[in-house]
């Protein structure tokens, strides 16, 4: 068997307002069945941070098989390596924005050209966007419940997406260290 690798898991559109309730001790118990180690949440809003022998994209199809099995909800699920949010952190292309209202948009998948051609095309000053990779970057000065940009986004993404704010992702980086 291989060695086992240390993973975050988000969960996309649980606990919030009310809608697909997921238990954080029913989460670690789906992670668990599917035979993932060190199994720790961090707030209600699906972040888990485990240990695996799987590969990421195994992982994910394990965790969206089982957590509507423990829990009746079925997130759709992303994954992350420890490289793969040290990179998150140290590639973050807005470095001069305030951290409090930066928030990180998880995709499933990397956009293809048109698409992602068309989410820089949209301006909403002072709110920002940069696209790296599988992740969206968003400042957001006026904060998350005032902001514009988001909505457009959302409609306009062609792939499932998770959204973060910086305190949540750098927290679950730190998690991921032994």
């Amino acid at each position: 068997m291989p060695a086992s690798q240390r993973y975050v898991a988000l969960l996309r559109g649980v606990n919030v307002g009310g809608h697909a309730k997921v238990p954080m001790a029913a989460l670690r118990e789906a992670c668990e069945a599917i035979g993932c180690t060190d199994v720790a949440t961090y707030i209600q809003s699906g972040n888990v941070v485990l240990c695996s022998p799987l590969s990421g994209g195994e992982l994910r199809t394990a965790l969206e098989g089982a957590i509507p099995e423990r829990t009746g909800a079925s997130p759709v699920v992303l994954v992350r390596s420890r490289a793969e949010m040290a990179k998150v952190i140290t590639g973050n292309p807005l470095p001069q924005a305030d951290t409090r209202n930066l928030h990180v948009a998880f995709l499933t998948e990397k956009l293809d050209r048109k698409a992602a051609a068309g989410l820089r095309e949209l301006e909403f000053p002072p709110e920002e966007l940069a696209i790296r990779g599988t992740e969206i970057y968003l400042h957001l000065p006026n904060g998350l419940g005032r902001a514009k940009l988001p909505p457009v986004l959302g409609r306009r993404l062609p792939v499932p997406t998770t959204v973060r704010n910086w305190r949540t992702v750098t927290k679950l980086r730190e998690m991921l260290d032994p």
